[in-house]
């Protein structure tokens, strides 16, 4: 009998297959992020030219800690161990959807995530002073990352359509502890998150909407853009999750990267120039768009808290150099 592994693949995933048995776990990060699903280890899964081969861990080193259906999510929280030989070891996870994104990455022994919701913590130096909105809280990991990192004048408004995720970020990921410290720094809403708003305006609003495996449709509308950028105070700027290839949708005609493209356009036709992208993996993992004109480079490595997050600031193009390999 073959030796049950779980395969997690962070650059090209395989795509999902129901039909076949299931007993091997494939994790990629949502984009990282990415999905998890099962796969024998006998079957021989497929790779794009460019990619490279999974790295295995015994199946016994993934332990599943919830699975449910709410109304909106199929929701699964799972933990690899630390004994793992793998950069998602001593992680708890939060997979969202049939094929298993990867919605929330919690480490017991570290704070940064290595993946794009420490992108998402750059944007705190380059915007005004007032609140960041999180579209999208999921479990929490980006609103961690910041409050966890920066001053307490900086505040949270976070928004989550399914009330059962918040719950288990509550219960998994010390979601009511982060709530508890930073009382006053986090403000956690149930419901649309395109209906997000404060009164003095966003200073930064972070965007991470998916469903069904996929970057939310309305977020290839420009309307929705235009509406988003009317919620931003003065200088104020938008971060967002477009996904990318490495995002198993649950329609296989809602491709990663076509799907970021076309949201990348919806946004170029609102903030014209003022975009800019980021791609982490290669090109084959998630994408990150920011809005505003570039910062000073050099300015905003030195106002962030961490030196590892540095790394990220060189790695903006324009938009119109942006393209996939």
């Amino acid at each position: 009998m073959s030796k049950e592994l779980v395969s997690l693949q962070f650059l090209r995933p395989p795509p999902l297959h129901n039909h076949r048995p299931l007993s091997t776990l494939n994790l990629r990060p949502k984009p990282p992020q990415n999905p998890i699903y099962l796969r024998r280890t006998t079957t021989t899964p497929h790779r794009s030219k460019t990619s490279s081969s999974d790295d295995g861990i015994p199946s016994n080193e993934v332990k599943t800690i919830a699975k449910f259906k709410s109304r909106h999510n199929y929701i699964r929280v799972i933990e690899v161990s630390r004994k793992s030989n793998h950069p998602l070891a001593g992680s708890r996870l939060l997979l969202l959807d049939n094929p298993g994104n990867i919605h929330s990455i919690s480490f017991l022994l570290k704070t940064l995530t290595d993946s794009y919701f420490d992108v998402f913590a750059t944007l705190p130096p380059i915007i005004p002073p007032g609140p960041i909105g999180i579209l999208g809280f999921g479990a929490g990991s980006t609103a961690r990352l910041i409050l966890e990192l920066y001053p307490p004048e900086i505040t949270i408004h976070g928004w989550e359509i399914d009330p059962c995720v918040i719950d288990v970020g509550r219960e998994y990921f010390g979601l009511s502890k982060l709530e508890r410290d930073h009382k006053d720094r986090i403000f956690i809403n149930i419901g649309d998150a395109l209906e997000a708003s404060v009164k003095t305006g966003f200073s930064g609003i972070l965007v991470d909407l998916f469903s069904k495996g996929s970057v939310i449709k309305e977020l290839q509308d420009p309307k929705v853009w235009e509406s988003l950028k009317c919620r931003l105070s003065k200088r104020g700027r938008i971060m967002v999750n477009v996904g990318g290839r490495c995002v198993e949708a649950e329609d296989s005609e809602r491709d990663g990267d076509l799907v970021m493209e076309e949201t990348l356009k919806a946004m170029r036709r609102v903030f014209g120039d003022k975009l800019f992208v980021l791609t982490l993996g290669n090109g084959n993992d998630s994408s990150v768009a920011l809005t505003g004109d570039l910062p000073d480079l050099d300015a905003w490595k030195k106002r962030l808290p961490r030196r590892e997050l540095s790394s990220y600031v060189d790695m903006w193009k324009p938009y119109t150099e942006f393209r996939l390999s």
